[in-house]
């Protein structure tokens, strides 16, 4: 597969090639790859004087294999370890204050990193919050053996995805990143819920207002016809009666909720608490 990349990037994109080209292409590419397969190739076409005929062929060995390579994973081009030392300190952490097992627990970005009211909020839960700022859906799921699954968890509140749309990815990229990341939980903690709570517009970020939403969308339909999903309406929190977002509700940053913000918020969560 990685043979027939090199050879089509060399010469599979060149127009107005001779049979003679194209043959030449195959041998200095493939014969160094395919071996004995190679000489099997060339047996075939070796009386074949249609151009079209090798061109074909040519496409047939290296541009049909493209058509069915998967597309780059992000394990190998996203940047996990920017993260180590805030992932290394919660472990340093939980060595020296050992987390309860069936915790509630909030992992995301920086919406659940500064909810610093947490314990607060929800005072009849033991509360664990695993958030750390910047990060996207696909980082909690990288992490997951690390921050998550050692907790062994009673349910697991995620809120992330904007920081993903920001990044430039598509809705049903982040729906993609999320749906891999509830079955990763569902792998290794099959009695674990998965809450994931919505996103909502910011003044800061508006211009994805469209986007989030349609990733709310998708992720609200899949919490449907997943009973180990659930999903909380968090969208319409800092909207003021004309639908924009209330500044009161923001930090300075205008991105990030303040005091006021989160109160509405642990609200609208509250629902969602066990028994």
């Amino acid at each position: 597969m990685q043979c027939s990349t090199v050879c089509w990037s060399w010469h599979g994109g060149k127009s107005g090639q001779t049979s003679e080209g194209l043959r030449n292409a195959l041998h200095s590419c493939l014969k160094p790859c395919w071996g004995w397969h190679y000489y099997q190739l060339m047996h075939g076409i070796r009386s074949v004087r249609s151009l079209a005929t090798v061109a074909f062929l040519l496409w047939l060995f290296l541009g049909l294999p493209l058509l069915y390579r998967p597309a780059l994973s992000a394990e190998t081009t996203h940047d996990f370890a920017k993260w180590e030392p805030e992932i290394k300190a919660f472990e340093a952490m939980d060595k020296t204050n050992r987390p309860p097992r069936n915790a509630l627990l909030f992992i995301g970005s920086s919406t659940v990193r500064l909810w610093k009211t947490l314990a607060e909020d929800f005072p009849a839960h033991s509360i664990l919050n695993r958030g750390f700022g910047g990060s996207e859906i696909l980082d909690a799921t990288h992490f997951a053996d690390r921050i998550i699954s050692p907790y062994r968890p009673r349910m697991i509140f995620l809120r992330a995805g904007g920081n993903d749309i920001h990044a430039g990815k598509s809705p049903e990229q982040v729906f993609a990143d999320f749906e891999e990341f509830a079955q990763a939980v569902q792998a290794k903690l099959p009695r674990t819920q998965v809450v994931y709570i919505s996103g909502f517009p910011s003044i800061a970020r508006l211009e994805q207002a469209d986007r989030e939403r349609k990733l709310n969308e998708m992720i609200a339909a899949y919490a449907q016809k997943n009973p180990r999903v659930r999903y909380v309406d968090a969208w319409d929190i800092p909207l003021g009666a004309d639908g924009k977002p209330k500044p009161e509700l923001f930090q300075n940053d205008k991105l990030h909720l303040n005091e006021a913000g989160y109160e509405l918020l642990a609200e609208r969560v509250r629902p969602f608490l066990p028994n």
